[in-house]
């Protein structure tokens, strides 16, 4: 039995064009993922699920294989991660590979390391869950949060805990969007990372942040380049 991790990485992102292949600190983003799924040692193959030849290539490059293209049907805005993963997952058990736990990384997460996915998967085996999610705590306590009325007035979501003490409100995460896991064949039959019984891999906040806009971006690479100096990433 072995271990498998794949990395979504489609073509087509509005927002940051060539997104998943875009130059970072040096290199295309997706290096990072590929190379942490490299340097943490648990997998057997180091897969990209890609609709675009470019970005095969390019993850060829780094030391992905690309074993197929995947279909138009998974690649527009509305596909989720969950049925990615599943396609990939299905691919290769057709292909004879026997899988007993698979891990999927984003392809925009720079920040990712060997040693948060050797967790996660310890975590995973330790816990005997049938997933984990990469996770981290808001900033602020989300149980103090507004929204806007109709009218441009605020209005607290949860007015009851309006004078309860920062420090006595619930704990709250959020996903990182990092890394998940999940046994395989407990993901065959659902389709998804956040399962019953899953487990969290709590993440320092320093290590995530998404990357949907250029500013994003910009601020990702700081982030990057002071935990580089720091010697928190390798």
């Amino acid at each position: 039995m072995s271990r498998v991790v794949i990395i979504p990485a489609r073509s087509g992102s509005k927002r940051i064009p060539c997104k998943n292949i875009r130059p970072f600190a040096g290199k295309p983003i997706i290096a990072y993922p590929i190379e942490a799924a490299r340097e943490s040692g648990l997998f057997s193959r180091i897969i990209v699920s890609t609709d675009s030849e470019d970005v095969a290539a390019v993850a060829r490059e780094f030391g992905a294989e690309t074993p197929f293209l995947r279909p138009a049907r998974l690649s527009d805005d509305f596909t989720g991660t969950g049925a990615v993963v599943w396609h990939a997952l299905d691919w290769l058990r057709k292909d004879g590979e026997q899988i007993d736990a698979i891990c999927c990384i984003y392809a925009t997460t720079p920040l990712v390391t060997a040693e948060n996915l050797r967790a996660g998967y310890a975590l995973l085996m330790e816990s005997k869950a049938p997933s984990l999610v990469s996770v981290a705590t808001f900033p602020s306590p989300i149980f103090r949060a507004f929204t806007v009325g109709e009218e441009g007035r605020l209005k607290l979501l949860w007015p009851e805990y309006y004078r309860v003490r920062s420090q006595d409100l619930p704990e709250a995460y959020h996903d990182a969007g990092q890394f998940y896991w999940a046994i395989a064949d407990r993901f065959l039959t659902e389709r998804k990372f956040y399962m019953e019984g899953a487990v969290p891999c709590k993440l320092p906040r320093y290590f995530v942040q998404d990357i949907d806009t250029l500013e994003d971006w910009a601020y990702a690479e700081l982030m990057y380049q002071v935990l580089h100096h720091a010697k928190k990433l390798s």
